[in-house]
């Protein structure tokens, strides 16, 4: 995935070796998800699907899993 060019989150820090989710898409307008420190695990998803993920996140709807 190496054509692929990834976006961290501006509320990350810079340092190298904090954890953080990266964003990115690619020509087939796919929307790819993983976290910095594992780079080599990816979510693969649609624009609809990852909106609906990350409203649900805002929402709190994952807060009892932690």
């Amino acid at each position: 995935m190496s054509e692929i060019l990834w976006q961290k989150s501006s509320f990350s820090g810079g340092d190298t070796g904090n954890a953080c989710l990266e964003l990115a898409r690619d020509a087939a307008n796919r929307r790819f998800l993983r976290e910095s420190d594992e780079t080599g695990t990816v979510l693969i998803t649609g624009a609809d699907e990852l909106r609906v993920l990350l409203l649900a996140v805002k929402a709190g709807e994952f807060d009892h899993l932690t």
